[in-house]
């Protein structure tokens, strides 16, 4: 019996000491199987009463706290873990009974002292004990600022966006707000800035997945309604003008998809690897010229016409819309227009294009 208790005993030890290296040190992406079940039913013990409203900003609401909790939940049920282990361990080589070895295990893992015992089996495992729970506790503090950093930069870009196109963000407002204001031209910067955004986006939350379901301070913010924005925009700008310089937007709408890619990889998502150009999209050729009349409305000049583009703008697409639409349901980002279907029915949010105010030369 006493075998098999210090069989599990290491196996739980090693078990939670190995996903915790894979969550906070390994700065690479890694799955930690215990990690993904904590945080997932904390998720869902969220999730559970926001599918209950279809405002989008009451959902929001209930959301926030969800990836603060799951964090500081994974931190207890590693340290909870921890202590089961270290008892199962210290009941094999001592012979203590179930409470008295987890009162001692809990002793030495928190250095309380509260408890110690005569036998000297226990001295080295009460040692390793006690390094375990400070460890672990250290390591959890020194992993929030580079979670918060990661966070912070992200949203930067997210809220420089919302300034310049409305919110939430969607691919036809940003050109048709980029024309309204006589900066067309400049969009290119738009496109740069972005491909970075999409290159520490991909970094960060591969790494540290949690990254994925923290939710914008704003209700109308979200970072994946956003980058899926900038991404139509650049399909858009490429399908309608192929004249222009292309370069930026290309190598923007590649680095988001990619992006989306590499993230869907870590959650296991799967996707078409190679889609035919000619496949279906979900945006319908009627959505299409409805954004297309907003661009209009606003003074954009388009080089083809809607007939022309549209097979082009299918074709870039493709690449990304059926992630892009996955990842939103799953984070319940909000209801932006061709941001795809969500959890419960809610009222497509459409960006408000503001009234030109300038003067008029009078004569």
């Amino acid at each position: 019996m006493r075998v098999v208790l210090g069989i599990l005993g290491a196996l739980v030890v090693g078990g939670i000491f190995s996903s915790v290296l894979r969550t906070l040190v390994i700065p690479r992406p890694t799955r930690s199987g215990f990690t993904r079940i904590v945080q997932t039913t904390v998720r869902w013990a969220f999730q559970m009463p926001a599918d209950r409203f279809t405002s989008a900003e009451v959902k929001d609401r209930v959301l926030a706290p969800a990836a603060s909790v799951a964090i500081l939940m994974t931190l207890v049920g590693w340290l909870a873990c921890f202590m089961i282990g270290y008892g199962l361990l210290e009941a094999a080589v001592s012979g203590l009974g179930a409470t008295a070895a987890l009162r001692e295990a809990g002793s030495s893992m928190f250095t309380l002292g509260f408890a110690s015992s005569e036998h000297a089996d226990l001295t080295a495992i009460d040692f390793c004990a006690a390094a375990t729970g400070p460890i672990t506790i250290g390591l959890q503090i020194g992993y929030l600022p580079a979670l918060y950093g990661a966070y912070q930069r992200r949203e930067t870009e997210v809220t420089l966006l919302q300034a310049r196109t409305g919110s939430p963000p969607w691919g036809p407002q940003i050109l048709a707000r980029y024309a309204q204001v006589g900066i067309i031209d400049s969009i290119g910067e738009l496109f740069r800035g972005w491909e970075r955004w999409s290159a520490e986006v991909s970094e960060s939350h591969t790494t540290y997945p949690i990254l994925i379901h923290f939710r914008s301070p704003k209700a109308n913010r979200n970072w994946l309604v956003a980058m899926l924005a900038v991404m139509d925009a650049a399909a858009l700008r490429l399908a309608l003008n192929p004249s222009c310089p292309q370069a930026e937007v290309r190598m923007a709408l590649r680095a988001g998809y990619v992006c989306l890619r590499e993230i869907a990889d870590v959650r296991g998502i799967p996707y078409d690897r190679d889609p035919s150009p000619d496949g279906p999209v979900s945006v319908t050729y009627e959505d299409f010229l409805q954004g297309l009349a907003r661009m209009a409305d606003q003074g954009y000049s388009a080089e083809r016409t809607p007939e022309e583009a549209w097979p082009d703008f299918r074709g870039w697409r493709i690449n990304y819309e059926a992630v892009a639409y996955r990842l939103a349901y799953d984070i319940d980002a909000v209801p932006a227009p061709w941001s795809g279907p969500r959890r419960t029915a809610e009222a497509i949010i459409v960006p408000d294009t503001p009234v030109d105010r300038r003067p008029v030369a009078r004569s």
